[in-house]
C-alpha cells in the first residue's frame, strides 16, 4: 500500500494544529503530508488537472483516490487507532457533513488564525513532508 497523502493548507493554524494531531496519533507513522502551497501540492494539482486557486479543503491521496473535505477527514480518522470511533458520525449524508466542514473552513483564519509563512517541520519529522 502507498504512504496516504495529506495535502493541508500551510498557513492555516487549525490544519497545521491538525497535522500535528495525525503525527501525534499515527503510530505506524503511515501518513506522508505536503501544504497546498508546496510544490509537491501543485505539481499533483497540475497533473490532475485539479483547480489550485481553492486552498479551503484538507485532500487526502489514498489508494490512487482522491477524498476531500469531510469525506478526507473521515478516512484519515480510520488510521487513528484512538479516535476511529469518530468514525462513527460518518454515516451522515456528505452534504450535512461537507456543510460543516465548509461553515469551519470558511471561518477558519478568523476563529483560529493565519500564519505568514507555512509551518516547518523538524529535521525528525521533514522525512514525512513532501
Amino acid at each position: 500500500m502507498n504512504s496516504p497523502i495529506v495535502l493541508f493548507d500551510g498557513v492555516c493554524n487549525l490544519c497545521n494544529f491538525s497535522v500535528q494531531f495525525i503525527i501525534k496519533n499515527d503510530p505506524e507513522e503511515l501518513f506522508l503530508f505536503s501544504s497546498l502551497q508546496s510544490a509537491y501540492s501543485k505539481a499533483f494539482f497540475l497533473k490532475y488537472k485539479i483547480p489550485s486557486d481553492d486552498l479551503s479543503s484538507i485532500i487526502l491521496i489514498l489508494d490512487n483516490k482522491i477524498y476531500k473535505k469531510s469525506e478526507a477527514v473521515f478516512k484519515i480518522i480510520l488510521f487513528l487507532p484512538k479516535y476511529r470511533w469518530l468514525s462513527f458520525f460518518s454515516f451522515l449524508p456528505l452534504y450535512i457533513t461537507d456543510f460543516l466542514y465548509d461553515l469551519i473552513a470558511k471561518n477558519r483564519y478568523r476563529w483560529f488564525g493565519k500564519r505568514e509563512t507555512c509551518w516547518l517541520p523538524t529535521v525528525q519529522l521533514s522525512k514525512r513532508f513532501l
